[in-house]
C-alpha cells in the first residue's frame, strides 16, 4: 500500500500498474528501475490519496480500479 499519492503517479510504478509480469520458470518478475524483482501470485497494490476529486492521465486510471469510498451505499445501487 502506498499512502497519499498525489494526481502524478511516479513512473518507477509504470510496470507494476501496466502488469509488465515476465514468466521465469514458475514465477513471475517484473523490472523495477533497473532491477527485476520476483513477485508472489498474491501480490496485489492499493494507492492510496486523500485528494477529494483526484484527475489523474486517462491511460493511468486505466490501468487502476478507482474507488471513492465518499460515495453512500445508496448511491452505488442508482
Amino acid at each position: 500500500m502506498i499512502e497519499s499519492v498525489g494526481e502524478d503517479i511516479d513512473p518507477l510504478l509504470d510496470p507494476l500498474l501496466s502488469r509488465q509480469f515476465v514468466k521465469k520458470g514458475k514465477g513471475c518478475t517484473v523490472k523495477i528501475g533497473s532491477e527485476d524483482i520476483d513477485m508472489m501470485p498474491s501480490f496485489k497494490l492499493y494507492l492510496q490519496t486523500k485528494l477529494i476529486n483526484p484527475h489523474y492521465k486517462p491511460e493511468t486510471a486505466a490501468q487502476c480500479t478507482i474507488i471513492n469510498f465518499i460515495v453512500t451505499e445508496q448511491g452505488l445501487e442508482d
